[in-house]
């Protein structure tokens, strides 16, 4: 969804938004992301600007990460994160022109004021009429920066039901400030994932549907499906299976797929067992579809890459 190709993620100039109600696995796709950067980059440092616990050592080390290259910065209100990361973004220009890091904001809707803080103290019940446009400043200075030192940043946010609509419609908290900041922004949605043991359903984990609901790089609109176990968390290749099947890469003869060297098998049976079925050169067949038909401009990814970063740089 974010490049339009199994190979690749995230662009290092942007700001992605993952937004959903609780426990739609937001912050569990952010420490993938985390994850996944510090193995392309083994220098690089993660920094989390969070409303909420900490995550603790050993649970991030279960989760593969490095501890010493993850560091977190606790913050309150918009103006202590808008302060605390320019700060950072300033120290890590001074110790290189291009710093590895990736930011992480854990969350944007758990972020109050300093107003706000003041009315809660006072007992005045007046609403806060700050918190978008300071989020809004907040964005607009720390995109530029940002871009300028290509360093990615995720920001979690929470959704709510729009009350009035016609259409069940979900929006995200804290404004525009987000919306108009996030180069991507990703909505997730979940339910029961279920798989067949000895006849019986077994409960294994959320299969949680991504929509790409903004991208300057990839078509808006699309969606994906994902399977977060419980055994052993993302798996890697669900939701390629209907992918590969639009793309004309597999062939579903009767109740069964076919793959281009002929092996057929039971969709349970691929899923199950994904690294066997989706090998590269299925991964790559499936990208010539997917840059093609996915990414803005008919496919051509590293001409967009391009220009963004050369609008970033001005």
């Amino acid at each position: 969804l974010l490049s339009g190709s199994p190979f690749r993620g995230l662009a290092k100039n942007k700001i992605l938004g993952l937004a959903g109600e609780e426990s739609t696995g937001k912050t569990f796709y952010s420490l993938a992301i985390a994850k996944n950067f510090q193995v392309l980059e083994p220098d690089g440092d993660v920094v989390d600007f969070t409303t909420e616990s900490d995550f603790g050592k050993d649970n991030l080390e279960r989760r593969g990460i490095d501890n010493s290259r993850f560091g977190v910065v606790p913050v309150e209100t918009v103006e202590e994160f808008r302060t605390q990361c320019m700060k950072m973004i300033e120290a890590m220009a001074a110790e290189a022109e291009t710093p590895k890091a990736l930011f992480i904001l854990d969350s944007l809707g758990n972020l109050s004021t300093l107003k706000e803080i003041d009315d809660i103290k006072t007992g005045t019940n007046k609403r806060d009429m700050t918190k978008q446009q300071l989020l809004r400043g907040a964005f607009r200075a720390l995109t530029l920066k940002l871009g300028k030192l290509q360093i990615p940043m995720i920001v979690l946010n929470h959704t709510y039901e729009v009350v009035g609509a016609y259409i069940p419609t979900k929006e995200m908290s804290g404004g525009g400030g987000l919306k108009y900041a996030a180069s991507q922004i990703l909505f997730l949605s979940k339910k029961k994932g279920k798989e067949k043991e000895d006849g019986v359903d077994e409960h294994i984990g959320s299969i949680i549907t991504v929509k790409l609901d903004k991208s300057r790089l990839t078509r808006e609109g699309l969606k994906v499906e994902t399977l977060l176990r419980f055994d052993r968390g993302l798996d890697r290749y669900y939701g390629l299976l209907s992918i590969a099947e639009d793309a004309g890469v597999v062939k579903k003869i009767s109740t069964k797929y076919e793959f281009p060297d002929g092996t057929k098998a039971f969709e349970s049976v691929i899923n199950k067992n994904g690294e066997k079925y989706f090998t590269e050169d299925v991964l790559k067949a499936i990208e010539a579809y997917t840059l093609k038909h996915w990414v803005l401009g008919g496919g051509d990814l590293q001409e967009l890459l391009a220009k963004d970063e050369v609008e970033a740089n001005e």
